[in-house]
């Protein structure tokens, strides 16, 4: 079974340390400063997510609008870049350009969520673009959308929370390479030692999100996940060093 070089580039022991949108403890998320932070530790595999402006320009942010991190009105989709690159995360840091973060760091690994369907045409562009198809995966909650880029590209893909539901009922979908997932959905456990396996048995990698808390990340290397996404950086580097499971430089 071929895997993916996005998910070959397996560090010691198999297992990948991702940076949640850069991490949030030396800089705001998605902000140039924290994916350098991330990175100067160690990290090459940084998480984050696009929105398309109404221009078509393709930003670094979690969410529709700025309010919450940029403490102003607007929606990404409705302005043009120009505007959007005016306004500033926790009145310090601009919003970083999707293509400024795969060229500033041009031997990192990208996990992409792509938030709308506008994002979905600009973005395979951008890849094409750029030639770096084989350093990203691809993420959405959107079933359709993730389809639609499968069909577009040869990309590494995690799964669409269909394709979640398919394998915890014990079937494994084709169309994902990985499972990117949090520990459980409400009261519904998503990440066990059997789903895990299950999994792996298929040759596909479970990565789970967002795990901050020192003894969860212990808990889930110890159950054998194949990566874990932190805000708290910092924090799984140590617990991957303490494991032996941070990659040498």
């Amino acid at each position: 079974m071929k895997t993916h070089r996005y998910l070959s580039i397996n560090h010691d022991g198999g297992f990948i340390p991702f940076a949640h949108r850069g991490g949030t403890g030396f800089a705001p998320e998605n902000t140039m400063a924290a994916f350098r932070h991330a990175y100067e530790l160690g990290y090459r595999h940084l998480e984050t997510d696009v929105h398309a402006t109404s221009d078509g320009v393709l930003a670094a942010f979690h969410d529709h609008d700025l309010s919450r991190t940029c403490g102003r009105t607007g929606s990404i989709g409705e302005l043009t870049w120009s505007e959007v690159a005016r306004a500033r995360v926790s009145d310090d840091h601009s919003i970083p350009l999707l293509s400024d973060l795969l060229e500033e760091f041009p031997d990192a690994y990208f996990n992409i969520d792509a938030k709308a369907d506008t994002a979905v045409e600009p973005l395979l562009t951008l890849l094409h673009r750029l030639d770096c198809l084989d350093r990203v995966c691809i993420g959405s909650f959107s079933h359709r959308r993730l389809a639609t880029i499968r069909q577009r590209a040869r990309v590494c893909t995690s799964a669409s929370p269909r394709e979640v539901t398919q394998w915890l009922a014990g079937s494994i979908p084709r169309g994902p390479d990985c499972f990117q997932v949090p520990v459980s959905q409400g009261p519904i456990p998503v990440v066990t030692a059997r789903s895990v396996a299950r999994a792996q048995r298929a040759g596909k990698p479970v990565h789970v999100w967002t795990i901050d808390d020192p003894r969860e990340m212990q808990r889930l290397i110890d159950l054998g996940v194949d990566g874990i996404m932190t805000d708290d950086t910092v924090a799984l580097e140590r617990i991957a060093r303490a494991n032996g499971l941070w990659p040498n430089r």
